[in-house]
């Protein structure tokens, strides 16, 4: 990790799909972490993604260089890919359906302005310590809500 990022580890939680759902947040930089966590009674694991990233992203007080990771294929790809279609679509997909989620969507495309963002994909599951925490944090933010 370089002391010029933030390095952001990110995921969601949902028992049923939808259900209770939690979100967790882990942010380093310069050694120092910061834990974020919630949830909601009902909702799915794709909405609790987002909301993770989107809740480590308006944390940052001032435009910032970070390292986003998340075990999310969606969110991953739905910021780095598909979003600017989407935007110039009218919030539409390619077959013309609304894109679900859009209010996150709106929120999380919002929340990154003025960063200068990494996406990247880490599996989950697999051992790696701050995915490995941000689950934690989002099975506790699921507990509190179940």
């Amino acid at each position: 990790m370089s002391a010029d990022f933030i390095d952001i580890y990110t995921d969601g939680a949902c028992s049923g799909n939808p259900g209770p759902g939690g979100w967790g947040a882990l942010l380093v930089h310069r050694g120092r972490e910061r834990e974020l966590r919630g949830g909601e009674r009902d909702t799915t694991n794709n909405r609790m993604e987002l909301t993770a990233a989107i809740r480590a992203l308006e944390a940052l007080d001032r435009p910032s260089r970070a390292r986003l990771h998340t075990d999310s294929v969606y969110l991953r790809d739905g910021i780095t890919r598909w979003i600017r279609r989407w935007k110039t679509n009218g919030w539409r997909t390619a077959s013309g359906k609304p894109v679900k989620n859009v209010d996150l969507w709106r929120r999380l495309d919002k929340a990154a302005e003025g960063h200068d963002l990494q996406w990247r994909w880490v599996k989950g599951h697999s051992g790696h310590p701050g995915n490995e925490r941000a689950d934690q944090l989002a099975h506790d933010g699921m507990a509190r809500n179940a």
